[in-house]
């Protein structure tokens, strides 16, 4: 089979590739850029791998580069709105984009990979965006599986790569909010199985199904196993949500991949577990198996670095080592 995929350089969007070209497919990898934190694999020799260098805000390319998929993995998305990519722009338009782009070019499914707790009507732009997205993949008349994620761990993910870099930048931690949120860490091979599945093999046709980790631990659980693995001791201590707001809105402008967003913090205030609407869990031979055992973690680390100038978004451009993902 052929299948597309929309932030095919990014995070979840690489570990897709892998499994389809490990199963003998061909992939097409849709993506304005490229995230220094891995490229998909064997973009530049593997000839089952065809790279569109485009972005989803344009039809037309969209079109051309699904000639001959069987498939389209919906992967691309933003945590935080930069100039023109808004969530509006990217999460709205961009999957009106894609939808109709796979209609035109006769592609039977789509797999949307949406947010746990994506709803209308809650204040929140990044969450009322994605269930637009789900809304327009439900309404398209494709075949179509609807992931909505918790947490996604691995190398090169937002939460093991930030709490690496945070733990060898400052001693302290603060935790979000005077709750204990829990959090259900799936691993990323885990989501893209589940991916692959559902677009090779036709698993949770026209269903929108929660994907979380097989393990329920408190978001103070996970950063202390991470510290530990790490091999540093940071002094944590909880803040009110008012001033991680802020925080993240200081993040947002200072640094090019922030070390937590305003979305983000909206997310942990609520906790990642209990999907919102109400959605059934994924059928037990797809779900999550993968614990967040030390050796998890040891696997998903980046290099151990402090944050520094090259993290800055008034660094100059040759020293960048983090871009927005695509």
């Amino acid at each position: 089979m052929r299948i597309a995929i929309t932030g095919g350089t990014g995070f979840v969007g690489r570990n897709v590739a892998r499994q389809l070209l490990d199963g003998g497919h061909e992939v097409v990898i849709i993506s304005r850029g490229v995230d220094p934190r891995g490229e998909a694999p064997g973009g530049g020799t593997n000839p089952r791998v065809k790279i569109a260098p485009i972005g989803i805000d344009d039809e037309e390319k969209l079109t051309a580069a699904y000639t001959g998929c069987d498939g389209v993995a919906h992967c691309a998305g933003i945590n935080r709105e930069i100039g023109s990519q808004t969530y509006e722009r990217v999460h709205v338009q961009g999957t009106r984009n894609v939808v109709s782009a796979a209609r035109r070019a006769g592609v039977r499914k789509v797999a949307l990979m949406s947010f746990i707790r994506a709803r209308p009507n809650c204040g929140s732009p990044y969450h009322e965006s994605k269930f637009a997205a789900e809304e327009i993949v439900r309404g398209s008349e494709l075949d179509y599986t609807i992931l909505k994620c918790g947490v996604i761990y691995g190398r090169g993910d937002h939460m093991l790569d930030h709490l690496s870099h945070a733990f060898h930048t400052f001693p302290v931690f603060a935790l979000v909010g005077f709750a204990d949120r829990p959090v259900r860490p799936a691993a990323a091979a885990d989501v893209a199985r589940v991916i692959v599945a559902s677009l090779v093999d036709g698993k949770v046709s026209r269903q929108t199904v929660a994907v979380v980790g097989p393990e329920e631990i408190t978001l103070a659980e996970a950063v202390r196993r991470v510290a530990s693995v790490v091999g540093k001791r940071p002094l944590t201590f909880r803040m009110p949500i008012w001033f991680h707001r802020g925080f993240a809105w200081l993040c947002e402008r200072a640094m090019r991949v922030p070390l937590v967003s305003t979305a983000q913090v909206r997310m942990l205030a609520e906790g990642l577990t209990e999907p919102l609407p109400a959605t059934p869990m994924l059928p037990d031979d797809l779900a999550p198996r993968t614990m967040f055992t030390d050796e998890q973690i040891r696997a998903g680390l980046p290099e151990p670095k402090p944050f520094g100038w090259r993290d800055c978004r008034c660094a100059p451009i040759g020293s960048e080592t983090h871009f927005v993902r695509p």
